[in-house]
C-alpha cells in the first residue's frame, strides 16, 4: 500500500512497515510469551493504525505529535490486552482503544471543561458529518446532523462549539515581512488591555469616592448639570460644588 509521506514525531510514516494478520498473530503469541523483541516489532508494524486513527482528530487544534502519542499508549495496551484465543482481527480490537485513549487525554486536557456527555455528542456529531459529507457530497448543516443524531438542534451546535479550542488574544492572524496581525487587532482598538485596565481603574477610583463627590459627578457628567445648578440641588455653595468636583477629578486622575 502506498503512503504518502507524513513526519510526526519525528518519524517518516511513509517508511513504517506495514504487517499482514498472520504476522500480527504470530508477534501476538510470541509476546505473549514475553519475547520483548516481537512486542516491539508489532508496535512498530502498527504505527500506522495509530496514524489513521489520529488523522479523525485532525481539525480540532490539537498537536498532532502528542495525539500520535497519546495513540501509541493505547495501541500499546491493545496490545497487552489482547486475547489471542478470540477470533477477532487485531485492529479491530486495536482502533478503539486506541480512540478511546485520545478521547480520554482530550477530556482531561482540555482548556475549558465540558461535560462528558456533551463531548460524546460532539464526537458523534463529527461521526455522522464525515459520513453525511460522503453521501451528500457537500458539508451538511446542523438540521441534517441532528435529525441523524434525534437531538435539538440546538444541542449539536452547543456540543461542537465544546470541542473548539480557546483562541488566545496574542494567536497570530497574519504575518508579512515582520508585521504580524493578532487576532487582538481583529478585534478592535476599544478592546485592547490599556482600555480594560483602565476602565478597571476608573471603576476602582470612583469607587473610593465620597457619596457626595460621586453625586456631584453624576450631576455634572452624566446629567450635563451646571455647577449653579448642582448648587440649587444639593444645598451648598457653588464654590463647595467647584472645590469638591476639582477634589474628585484629582483622586481620579492619580
Amino acid at each position: 500500500m502506498y503512503m504518502n509521506k507524513v513526519v510526526i514525531c519525528g518519524v517518516d510514516t511513509s517508511k513504517l512497515p506495514l504487517l499482514k494478520e498472520a504476522e500480527n498473530k504470530e508477534l501476538l503469541k510470541s509476546a505473549k510469551s514475553g519475547d520483548k523483541m516481537a512486542r516491539e516489532k508489532l508496535i512498530n508494524g502498527n504505527l500506522r493504525l495509530v496514524l489513521s486513527v489520529v488523522k479523525r482528530f485532525n481539525g480540532r487544534g490539537e498537536n498532532p505529535d502528542d495525539l500520535f502519542q497519546i495513540g501509541c499508549i493505547g495501541l500499546i495496551k491493545s496490545i497487552d490486552n489482547f486475547d489471542t484465543n478470540q477470533n477477532v482481527r487485531f485492529s479491530t480490537y486495536a482502533v478503539p482503544m486506541i480512540i478511546g485513549e485520545i478521547r480520554r487525554h482530550l477530556r482531561d486536557n482540555s482548556p475549558v471543561r465540558v461535560s462528558r456527555s456533551i463531548k460524546d455528542t460532539a464526537y458523534r456529531a463529527m461521526q455522522v458529518k464525515e459520513q453525511l459529507l460522503d453521501k451528500l457530497k457537500r458539508e451538511p448543516t446542523v438540521a441534517e446532523i441532528a435529525s441523524e443524531l434525534n437531538v435539538p438542534r440546538e444541542d449539536v451546535v452547543i456540543a461542537l462549539e465544546s470541542i473548539v479550542e480557546p483562541v488566545s488574544l496574542y494567536d497570530p492572524v497574519y504575518s508579512d515581512n515582520g508585521d504580524t496581525v493578532y487576532v487582538l487587532d481583529q478585534i478592535g482598538d476599544n478592546n485592547d488591555d490599556k482600555n480594560w485596565l483602565d476602565e478597571i481603574c476608573l471603576k476602582e477610583a470612583i469607587k473610593n469616592l465620597s457619596a457626595r463627590e460621586k453625586t456631584i459627578l453624576t450631576l455634572r457628567f452624566m446629567q450635563g448639570k451646571t455647577q449653579m445648578e448642582v448648587s440649587n440641588e444639593i444645598g451648598i455653595s457653588q464654590a463647595q460644588v467647584s472645590r469638591l468636583e476639582k477634589n474628585a477629578m484629582n483622586k481620579i486622575r492619580n
